[in-house]
């Protein structure tokens, strides 16, 4: 894929729309799990419970999953599909609505690792995302996941894996190591370390409190544009 990001701009995403392009998510299709039971009272029979459902889906928003259905918890999938109706609104305008995810689902459904994101550009399918290339759209992304999940960790190759759960700031070792990497490569503050990062923020006037709810939400989304160059749109 060509890398530069000259003339970037926003795209605005609709969820569900059901005419994007053709595409397919790798990885393996979770069985959906069983909830634990708790044990009977002393001379009654266990009964049977039913099985914690699962959502099948063959897509994530507009993108297709590689390699077809998988199943999800359902609030997980809600929230990827908003996650990836954000990264693509503050994508390039070049760029399509994202056509194809590459990615594994977890067992449980509740757990997603992210590979590759595809669009379409000059009638081209070509990776606005890719695990293994370390370049301002890998921050970018990882910037938006952080954006939308609690929990996201860079997996060996770069593979970004997600679990479920309401976003916000935790200052887990994962999201401070981001902090610091964004501050050092996309914001140009050398200098931030994982002591004072947030107070270089600040006192740049990007951000008030990046460390906050609020806060964090407003540095991985300037993030995320910082990344893909769209900042000015």
């Amino acid at each position: 894929m060509n890398n530069s990001h000259t003339s970037l701009s926003r795209r605005r995403i609709l969820l569900g729309a059901a005419a994007a392009s053709a595409v397919t998510v790798a990885g393996a299709t979770a069985a959906p799990a069983t909830t634990a039971q708790a044990a009977p009272p002393v001379g009654e029979t266990p009964s049977a419970r039913p099985a914690r459902r699962l959502v099948a889906r063959d897509r994530i928003a507009t993108a297709r999953l590689v390699g077809g259905t998988a199943h999800f918890q359902a609030d997980f999938h809600e929230r990827l599909d908003a996650w990836l109706a954000f990264w693509s609104a503050n994508s390039p305008r070049v760029w399509s609505i994202p056509v194809e995810i590459d990615g594994r689902v977890a067992a449980d459904g509740d757990a997603f690792t992210l590979h590759t994101i595809r669009v379409t550009r000059d009638d081209e399918t070509r990776d606005a995302f890719a695990a293994g290339r370390s370049d301002a759209a890998h921050l970018a992304t990882l910037a938006s996941l952080h954006h939308h999940f609690p929990s996201v960790r860079v997996e060996a190759g770069g593979a970004l894996r997600v679990a479920d759960g309401p976003a916000g700031w935790s200052g887990s070792a994962d999201q401070v190591a981001f902090a610091v990497t964004a501050c050092r490569e996309l914001w140009g503050l050398r200098a931030a370390d994982t002591t004072d990062w947030g107070e270089h923020v600040s006192r740049a006037g990007h951000a008030a409190d990046p460390a906050s709810r609020s806060g964090w939400a407003a540095f991985t989304r300037a993030s995320l544009r910082r990344g893909l160059r769209t900042e000015s749109y």
